[in-house]
């Protein structure tokens, strides 16, 4: 590339320079000639080739030379590339150098190019650029940074400052080149003349050259003057920000950074720049400092008092903020910080910077209170009012920052806005790196306070990321990548006070680090073989010195208007300062800001404030709400309770109306008191007497608290205005109150935790300390005397005598504040106990301080004197410390957990011995007390039992007595008779649950712990609580815990053994005896003997879910036993349990059922009957093999049915349903079992029960009550079941029954709330049903019998009293109706060979069922979603009829039933053909029901027709199929005077049967009907089943037609099989000679209606046609003519069918002459209005009629 540019690039010269220049065209030609001439192809080739051609750049220095544009643009572009590939001569770079200066007078784009080139030339050619060749490169830039061009002045500062930067990377290289040294001159130092090599040598010339021009001097290598000095500035940063170590390895440079560079800063300084060069230099000054300290010592102190009296004396804004932004950046810097100190302060002679710059920060915090909002306490920040706030809330840097709540202000630049927010008080850039700047920016007015609160949390977290790692033990270090912060920084115990017991003590606890473990901080100032040791004395020496100075500005800034993040991070400078002080034991220091932050946590106005609102109020009674769980740490983990906080809340909302806000703790307070937790968790160990710091704060907070019930105070404001901004922010603050309160609470734990790395001594101490703090009552007689008085509202704190104690003069109760003082004591020790539950078990209990603890909150919890709520919580915590012992012991061994247990238990033990007197009842208060203590041990001990039971080695007769302490027995009159049985009572009610939770556990988890001895006492205990009457639910879940203690008897023991000695003697005494001996090899069975005798006789109880329970259990024990008992065992359960059970509940139901009084127990005892006969049913279908196989077991059953029936007798639904689910249960047993089955008396017996009648009440009262369908169900279910058993032996007298009784069940079951049969049947049906699909019909008369019952079934859907009734408020039996439909086809078909189902008129029924679904169709107002009755029935009838009509020609001796038989199927036919679509229902597809009922028409025709025509058909039947014919051919509605004439003689027609008479009466019809009737204009529509109409038209025209033989293979045949020979009643055959007459009868009756129907249509054309003109008929009128005038010219009738016209002679077109009359008349409508094609049908009929006349 480069080649071909250069080549272009030369031909543009030569033809540029053709007539203007021939030097320079002659040099370019050989140029390119030499270019040209180059054999060689890559770019490095070329390039190194064109260095060694001295006059190939000779074209190009000659055009620049010309002053051109055009030649020296071009040649400046090829001189770029050449230099950019190396393709120069370097013996030619001084003329390039001249000819590129020469050319800088050219235009931009030349003189930009020119600043491209020269970064690479330096670079490529950087050995041979040096001297005199480097200032003519750094001239070339000079010369254009003086162009006026703003890019081309911009492009050479850069490209200069590039170069000089050059210069100086030249030296770098130079130093790390090594070998010989060559030296090219000498440079001035401090020292000196220093020898120095050639790069070196241009750096010093260039850099003094630069300063001398900087300071407006000439320079003495440069040949340039009159440099800007800001850009003189600019180029000294960037050598020293570039290239800092140059300065310390060349003195030379540093010679000049001393000489020159800081006198002429310093003296800048102090003649007060503009703000651009003081920008610069403080840049400068500011890198110095940080890189170039130690070179410059004198000079950088200087510079840094500069600084501060700039800060503390100047009156600009700027200025000032540049000082504070070098600090900040030094402060941000520790390690420069005490390099400083030790420099200086440190120092004796020299200046204090530091100590003076901290006393500066103390008078500029202090300088405008009205610009920081200073005030009493911390608020929140005000923007201006009348500046343009742009308000912002953000919750982002909220959560990041971890306080709760930001401050969000309004940017501003007045100084009318009040405090230190981020909003006004930062900028986007600092002062300092505004370099673009000229004049000074808009700067808040607070931004130097935000600068020195930045500079105060720079230096808190640079001491403490550099004091606090040194603190940690070398074993911690070692251990520091495993875990990288522990529960604080303090270690505890060493190596030779770790325990010497036997065990290894106990496992660490998850929340903390073992105390054994973690060894107490290390002082820094003791490690003095540290190598950092000298500069820990610094730090040290740095607090001591300037601690006054930081505190008073922080705490200036701590009641000063800051936003949050401000807030934050000033309360965290304070908590880093503070800790890096104790760790350095500095305690003076330390005390100071720990006392500062306490009383920012808790300020005095607050707690003043709270102490007079107590004081107003101490006679007011307190409410037991308010004085529950009041202390500090009144939740074990927390700082505040969490169970009555919103009770208080509410309850002090409630007492005082006035605002909350003085005697309230806000956001801030909580902020400060946790990092006061925060500093008490990591100097805990060290702070020995400071503890009491702590401690009072933390207790003055409790107290704020408890009195404002947790309410958020607001943050104040720091101004009255209207700054919604600040009032959403303060809005902010008070709705994350509750976070932060959560926060403390973490903390406030974790200050807990820490004591678990004390040594003994010092915990001790602490144990006894808190003791101290609970108050010491002294009984009064008005005590004693056990009045209950309400507690009084809580006082103010104790006041502590240590000096620097808030001390207040305010009186108040004394019992208030001792309460409060108690609570805060207590927890406060339950939470020491908790964490230090390894030390309190490892060591002697005196040692570890177990025994004092203990003691002393046993004593309280039974003081009389104390408080109900002290005493509760004493309770409450002594529970959890002994839970947490037991909880840390459950690993140990045996040998060393056992003791400790008996530790436990007697503890738990011990708290109850002091409630147990009877002097404690007397005071009504006293006792209600005790109860709760008494309960909350009881809670404790099933605490222990969850999390230890399961290691419990010891002290289970202990645990019994615990439990068993709820109990007292009554006290009996003095005159009660001696053998009165004393009654166990319970000494309150609100104690059996908690008691009983223990026992429960150890029912349910812990029996195989149980020593054998204990079953006993545990079988004791269980009956207890079953016969107690104050706890129903607890005597219900006793009653389980029988069944659970025999589930592990019966894992101890597979077999189990009873005699009759057992249950024959006459008390307990045998089983007892029995039970304790666990050798004894019947000891098994008799404990679980003794089981079902305490269960009988909780089993009488009068409570029902009691003795359900008890029942219920009892029979699971008894079937779980099932299996391993034997059938004489089984033999003693049941006589002894079983039947004796059944006998009581029998007299018991009948007792409650004759009593009027006990009518309220009835419902209740006939659940239990229910719950017994389903137990009892159950055991016998479980183990009926092992009972039938016992010789007695038919007396056994006979006895159970009898049972049975006894109970029936009672006539409850729900009993007999029980009964009969019972026999069901136990029948399907059976069957489900080969051998040995139930006896043919057992089954006879059974089937008697059954067969009882229908198990629905006489009266009928459950009827309209209750639902029977469940019992008729299961008493259905019970019939099939005992059905398939004797199914033999079932005879036609039982069907008859069994129908009977299934007949009588449909009818009397109730509908049911939620059911309905109308898509599915019901259950209930379905049995019946499958019943019908079950019995065996191979039995003589059973066909009959069943066929004729189903039919009744079918019928029962279209024979309900009152149809339109809801199909959901009654049963509809229509999905009962198709089921059966397909039930009764199947039975038909497969019995239609037999005479019987015909004879007896099953056969009849079962059509005439059939027929009225077919028959209602639409009427039928029930619609189902799936196919609907009327088609079911269709394909039912097609189905029958194709399989009986064969058989139905073959009887004989039945000519009424064949009659009626046919009757049925010709009103099958006419309902198929009808319906009434007016009233089908919305949604019916008429369409589709007309398409299936043709189908099914045509089906049925197949079957009937000829059959229909035999003599013993009634002709009144076939008169009835052609009337429906008829009717149903009428496509459009008659006039009014036709239907007269059509329907008035209804009744004659069906009175005739005489085939002939019809005829006459249709010709005097038709007569009637030659007469013309007035016409109408109204167009009747069709019928909206029009192809049935046409169909049955069809059918008319084909009954009347002649049935010749050659017909035959057209004719309809019935599908019917062959019937065997013909009988005098059968008419059909396949000939013509035998189905002849058949047809002769159909037409006969036929042919009136057929004439009829035609002379209808004929007569409405005569008569309305005139009337429309020319207008055509409407389609469908005009169709139906057609068809007819074509049916009647085809029609070749049937002789004899129609009677011979007078005087005519005619055979098969004798209907023509009968409608002759109409066809003249229409003759003449048709030739008036024009019809030609009617009227051409007309004169072929005509033509007919004639030809019979004889006319053709």
């Amino acid at each position: 590339m480069t080649a071909q540019l250069v080549a272009s690039e030369l031909a543009n010269l030569i033809q540029e320079s053709k007539r203007k220049n021939n030097d320079l065209r002659q040099a370019a030609e050989k140029s390119l000639e030499e270019l040209k001439s180059l054999k060689v192809t890559t770019e490095a080739q070329i390039s190194a080739e064109l260095s060694q051609r001295s006059n190939f750049v000779n074209p190009f220095i000659i055009a620049c030379g010309t002053k051109n544009v055009k030649f020296t643009g071009i040649a400046i572009v090829c001189l770029q590339r050449l230099i950019a590939s190396r393709a120069l001569p370097r013996f030619k770079l001084s003329q390039v150098l001249e000819a590129l200066q020469q050319a800088t007078s050219a235009g931009l784009d030349v003189q930009l190019k020119i600043l491209q080139a020269l970064p690479s030339l330096l670079s490529n050619y950087a050995a041979e650029v040096k001297g005199e060749l480097l200032v003519t490169a750094l001239n070339i830039c000079f010369i254009l940074q003086s162009s006026k061009n703003a890019i081309v002045n911009n492009a050479s500062a850069a490209t200069l400052q590039q170069l000089v930067v050059s210069v100086f990377d030249k030296v770098v290289a130079e130093d790390g080149a090594g070998g010989d040294v060559e030296y090219v001159g000498e440079a001035p130092t401090q020292d000196g003349p220093v020898p120095v090599q050639a790069a070196a040598m241009d750096a010093y010339r260039v850099f003094n050259d630069i300063c001398l021009l900087t300071e407006n001097q000439r320079p003495e290598y440069l040949r340039f003057s009159g440099m800007p000095q800001t850009f003189g500035l600019e180029l000294i940063e960037s050598v020293l920000t570039n290239h800092a170590a140059i300065f310390t390895t060349h003195p030379e440079q540093a010679d000049i950074l001393r000489t020159r560079v800081m006198p002429f800063i310093i003296s800048a300084l102090r003649g007060k720049p503009n703000f651009a060069t003081s920008v610069r230099l403080v840049r400068i000054l500011f890198t110095l400092l940080r890189r170039h300290l130690t070179v410059l010592p004198s000079e950088s102190g200087d510079a840094l008092d500069i600084l501060t009296q700039l800060l503390d004396q100047d009156t600009a804004l700027w200025r000032r903020s540049l000082c504070m932004e070098v600090f900040r950046g030094i402060f941000a810097d520790h390690a420069l910080l005490r390099r400083i100190f030790m420099l200086y302060d440190a120092k004796e002679g020299e200046k204090n910077i530091l100590k003076n710059l901290t006393a500066t920060f103390v008078r500029v915090s202090t300088e405008k209170p009205t610009v920081i909002g200073l005030g009493l306490q911390s608020t929140l920040p005000v923007a201006n009012p009348y500046s343009n706030a742009v308000a912002s809330t953000d919750q982002a840097m909220l959560e990041a920052s971890g306080v709760t709540g930001i401050i969000s202000g309004s940017v501003s630049s007045d100084g009318h806005n009040t405090g230190i927010s981020t909003h006004w008080s930062t900028m986007r850039s600092p002062c300092i790196d505004q370099l673009d700047k000229t004049d000074p920016p808009s700067i808040p007015e607070s931004y130097v306070y935000s600068l020195t609160l930045a500079c105060i949390t720079s230096l808190s977290e640079g001491l403490a990321k550099f004091i606090l790692p040194l603190t940690v033990p070398s074993e911690g270090r070692r251990k520091k990548s495993a875990k990288p912060e522990g529960g604080r920084d303090s270690p505890a115990l060493t190596a030779d006070e770790r325990p010497s017991t036997p065990s290894e003590g106990l496992k660490n606890r998850e929340r903390s680090t073992s105390f054994k473990r973690n060894p107490l901080p290390v002082n820094p100032l003791t490690l003095e073989t540290h190598p950092l040791y000298p500069e820990i004395k610094v730090c040290a020496a740095f607090i001591d010195e300037c601690w006054p100075a930081i505190l008073a500005t922080c705490s200036t800034f701590l009641y000063s208007a800051l936003d949050s993040e401000y807030y934050h991070g000033l309360v965290r400078a304070f908590q880093k300062f503070a800790h890096v002080a104790g760790l350095l034991q500095l305690t003076t220091p330390r005390d100071a800001f720990l006392t500062t932050l306490g009383k920012a946590a808790v300020p005095p106005n607050v707690l003043t404030a709270c102490l007079n609102s107590t004081s107003s109020r101490r006679d007011t009674p307190a409410s037991a709400t308010s004085e529950t769980g009041s202390g500090l740490f009144s939740n074990a983990r927390g700082l505040l309770t969490t169970e009555s906080a919103s009770a208080q809340a509410a309850e002090k909302q409630r007492q005082h109306s006035m605002d909350i806000s003085p005697g309230t703790l806000n956001t801030r307070n909580l902020l400060c008191l946790r990092a006061l937790l925060n500093l008490g968790i990591a100097l805990g160990p060290t702070l020995s007497s400071t503890w009491r710091i702590l401690l009072e704060t933390l207790q003055q907070a409790d107290f704020v608290l408890f009195t404002s019930g947790k309410a958020a105070g607001r943050t104040p404001l720091a101004a009255k205005g209207p700054d919604l901004q600040a009032e959403q922010e303060a809005g902010v603050l008070l709705s994350n109150f509750n976070t932060e309160i959560r926060a403390v609470e973490t903390a406030a734990s974790r200050l807990v935790e820490s004591t678990v790395d004390f040594p003994n001594p010092a915990f001790v101490e602490i144990v006894e300390a808190v003791c101290a703090l609970l108050v010491k009552h002294v009984e009064t007689p008005s005590e004693s005397a056990g009045q209950s008085q309400p507690s009084p509202p809580p006082g103010p704190l104790r006041t502590p005598t240590f000096s620097h104690k808030r001390v207040l003069s305010i009186t108040t109760s004394p019992g208030a504040g001792a309460n409060q003082e108690d609570q805060f004591a207590l927890a406060k020790l339950g939470d020491l106990a908790s964490i230090n539950m390894e030390r309190l078990l490892s060591y002697a209990p005196e040692a570890s301080g177990w025994t004092p603890l203990i003691t002393e909150l046993i004593k309280t919890l039974s003081s009389s004197t104390n408080t109900s709520p002290v005493r509760a919580r004493a309770a409450e915590t002594l529970v959890r410390i002994l839970l947490e012992a037991a909880g840390s012991v459950a690993t140990q061994q045996e040998d060393i957990r056992g003791p400790i247990q008996i530790r436990i238990l007697e503890a738990f033990h011990n708290s109850l011995s002091s409630l147990q007197t009877e002097g404690r009842e007397v005071s009504l208060s006293n006792h209600a007390t005790d109860m709760d203590i008494h309960r909350i041990v009881l809670e404790g001990l099933k605490g222990l039992l969850e999390n230890c039971g399961e290691s419990l080695v010891q002290g289970w007769d202990t645990i019994f007595a615990i439990i068993d302490t709820i109990f007292v027995k009554e006290d009996l009159p003095q005159d009660a008779p001696s053998t009165t049985t004393t009654r166990l009572m319970t000494r309150s009610v609100k104690l059996i649950r908690p008691s009983f939770a223990s026992l429960q556990l150890i029912c349910s988890d812990f029996l195989p712990s149980l020593p054998n001895l204990c079953f006993l006492n545990l079988i004791d205990t269980l009956y207890k609580f079953c016969t107690q009457d104050e706890d129903l639910n607890v005597a219900l879940t006793t009653v389980t815990f029988f069944w659970a203690i025999s589930d592990f008897l019966s894992s101890k023991s597979k077999t189990m053994s009873l005699t009759q000695d057992m249950v024959n003697d006459s008390g307990d005494e045998a089983l007892l005896k029995l039970a304790a001996d666990p050798s004894h090899q019947d000891s098994g069975g008799a404990l679980w003997m003794l089981l079902l005798l305490r269960l009988t006789s909780v089993a009488t109880d009068q409570r029902l879910e009691l003795r359900n329970s008890a029942i219920q259990t009892l029979l699971r024990i008894i079937s779980a036993y099932g299996d391993s008992l034997s059938p004489e065992a089984w033999l003693i359960c049941i006589r002894s349990v079983i039947l004796r059970l059944l006998a009581s509940i029998e007299d018991e139901l009948r007792a409650v059922h004759k009593s009027p009084a006990k009518a309220n127990d009835r419902e209740g005892w006939t659940d239990t009957t229910n719950v017994v006969i389903r137990g009892v049913s159950g055991l016998f279908a479980s183990y009926l093999q092992v009972l039938l196989g016992h010789k007695d077991f038919a007396t056994t059953w006979q006895q159970l049915l009898g049972h049975f029936a006894n109970m029936l007798d009672v006539q409850i639904l729900d009993i007999n349903a029980s009964v009969y689910s019972a026999v069901r249960e136990i029948l399907r047993s059976c069957a489900e079992h080969v051998k040995p089955r139930l006896g043919k008396a057992s089954l006879d017996l059974t089937w008697d029960l059954w067969s009882r009648g229908v198990p629905v009440p006489e009266d009928g009262k459950d009827d309209k009550l209750s639902d029977n369908q469940k019992c008729l169900l299961v008493w259905v279910e019970a019939l099939l079941e005992l059905y398939g058993l004797i199914k033999d032996d079932f005879g036609v007298e039982r069907i008859r029954r069994m129908l009977t009784l299934l007949k009588d069940a449909m009818q009397h079951a109730t509908p049911g709330a939620y059911a309905s049969d109308t898509e599915y049947v019901t259950p209930l049906q379905g049995r019946i049903l499958q019943v019908f699909c079950t019995v065996q019909t191979d039995v003589p008369g059973v066909p009959s019998a069943m066929i004729t019952q189903i039919a009744e079934f079918v019928s029962l859907a279209f024979a309900q009293e009152n149809p339109d009734k809801p199909a959901s408020e009654k049963r509809t039996y229509v999905a009962m109706s198709k089921e059966s439909m397909s039930i009764l086809q199947s039975l038909v078909i497969k019995h239609a060979a037999e005479t019987d189902i015909y004879e007896t008129g099953a056969f009849a029924t079962a059509l005439a069922a059939l027929a009225k679904p077919i028959i209602l169709k639409y009427k039928f107002r029930i619609v189902t979603k799936s196919s609907q009755p009327w088609r079911e029935a269709t394909m039912a009838v097609l189905a029958v009829l194709a399989a009986t009509l064969p058989h139905i020609r073959a009887i004989d001796n039945a000519r009424s039933t064949v009659q009626e038989i046919w009757q049925i199927i010709v009103s099958i036919a006419n309902g198929i053909i009808s319906a009434d679509c007016s009233i089908a229902p919305t949604g019916t597809d008429i369409m589709d029901d007309q398409k299936f009922d043709i189908s099914s028409f045509h089906k049925l025709r197949e079957l009937i027709i000829p059959a229909l025509g035999a003599e013993v058909i009634l002709d009144k039947t076939r008169k009835a199929y052609a009337e429906g014919l008829f009717r149903t051919s009428i496509i459009h509605a008659p006039a009014p005077a036709e239907a007269l004439i059509i329907y008035g003689s209804e009744d004659h027609d069906h009175d005739n049967t005489d085939g002939t008479s019809n005829g006459n009466d249709a010709v005097v019809d038709l007569d009637l009907l030659s007469k013309q009737r007035r016409g109408r204009t109204i167009d009747p529509p069709p019928t909206q089943r029009s192809a049935m109409a046409q169909v049955c038209l069809d059918e008319l025209f084909a009954l009347v037609a002649i049935h010749e033989e050659e017909n035959d293979q057209t004719t309809p045949k019935p599908t019917s099989s062959p019937s065997p020979s013909p009988s005098p009643t059968q008419t059909h055959n396949t000939t013509h000679d035998s189905t002849h007459p058949l047809h002769v009868h159909l037409s006969l009756t036929t042919a009136p209606y057929l004439i009829l129907r035609c002379a209808l249509s004929i007569r409405s054309y005569v008569a309305d046609q005139p009337l429309r003109g020319r207008m055509p008929q409407p389609l469908s009128q005009r169709k139906e003519l057609y068809r007819i005038l074509r049916g009647l010219v085809d029609l070749r009738s049937e002789p004899d069918a129609i009677p011979d016209t007078p005087n005519v002679d005619s055979e098969t077109k004798k209907h023509l002459l009968r409608l002759y009359p109409l066809l003249v008349s229409m003759l003449k409508v048709a030739g008036t209005c024009g019809d030609d094609r009617v009227l051409g049908m007309v004169v072929e009929a005509l033509d007919v009629v004639g030809g019979e006349l004889g006319c053709k």
